[in-house]
């Protein structure tokens, strides 16, 4: 009968313990937690400025993949959603549309206390008017270091995280829309990434080799984002090239000037750089 009366008890037990885990899956988002900030701000260029998602060639920082506080998926509004979120508020975004990797430092000196800094910076770097004007790597390095050590250095807050993103592979957007008149026509008359983008339907070998050399610095610029960060342990993220490897699609890309982000590219970008810092993060 005892034996019976504690078998008994754990079934009742059991089933208990499968009631709070289902009850634990209905209640929606998860619960913030100490990991979770209280603040953010977002570093970097036009593709966190969400230029071009809202009216004509102007920036729409409330659409930002990072900050946005329009944008329902983005980073700060997923924070946001988490029950005991703290973050209310306290969404700042200092990129600059046109920015390259040698004004980051700028933008870290303004960042004060803030605890997440999110930065995605370099596709300047990448995109110029012509192969010769691309940043080298060493000066890519070197201005990227002199960031990091104001964002994650020893007089950084102790409990700020910076979260880095890779660079997105240019060479997809011409892989994407090298065949569509209206991009190719928007990328001669603005003179957008030449350094990529010129001569869109050539196959000459000098062509061909040009757009392998420019994909092989942008994994290059990748590389040290990489190794830098992880210099600094814990206090930075990289995403693990989540962003380069994305196959963004054509609805992905703003149909004004075939170049920057869509509305649409925006949401992407968030959803991938929410999934990877989650995943590196905790729940």
């Amino acid at each position: 009968m005892k034996t019976q009366s504690t078998r008994w008890q754990v079934i009742v037990s059991t089933v208990l313990a499968l009631a709070v885990a289902f009850a634990g899956s209905l209640a929606g988002p998860a619960r913030a937690t100490p990991q979770d900030p209280g603040s953010m701000a977002a570093l970097g260029d036009s593709i966190t400025t969400a230029f071009n998602t809202g009216s004509s060639f102007r920036d729409a920082p409330g659409n930002s993949w990072s900050t946005g506080s329009a944008l329902s998926t983005s980073l700060y509004r997923r924070f946001l959603a988490r029950p005991g979120s703290t973050i209310n508020g306290q969404n700042f975004n200092y990129a600059v549309t046109g920015a390259k990797m040698s004004n980051l430092l700028t933008q870290a000196n303004r960042v004060g206390s803030i605890e997440l800094v999110t930065v995605l910076m370099g596709a300047n770097d990448v995109c110029t008017s012509s192969e010769s004007t691309m940043t080298s790597e060493a000066v890519f390095e070197t201005q990227f270091r002199a960031a990091m050590q104001v964002l994650a250095g020893p007089s950084a807050p102790a409990n700020r995280v910076v979260y880095v993103l890779s660079i997105p592979r240019v060479k997809g957007l011409w892989e994407v829309l090298r065949f569509n008149g209206s991009a190719r026509f928007a990328w001669w008359l603005f003179g957008i990434c030449q350094s990529m983008l010129r001569n869109p339907l050539s196959t000459s070998s000098s062509d061909t080799q040009r757009r392998d050399r420019v994909d092989a610095r942008n994994v290059a610029f990748n590389t040290i984002l990489s190794t830098v960060c992880a210099e600094y342990g814990s206090r930075c993220r990289f995403d693990n090239n989540v962003v380069y490897n994305y196959a963004f699609t054509a609805s992905d890309i703003s149909t004004r000037d075939y170049f920057h982000p869509s509305l649409t590219g925006q949401a992407t970008l968030a959803r991938e750089a929410w999934n990877e810092y989650r995943r590196q993060v905790g729940p």
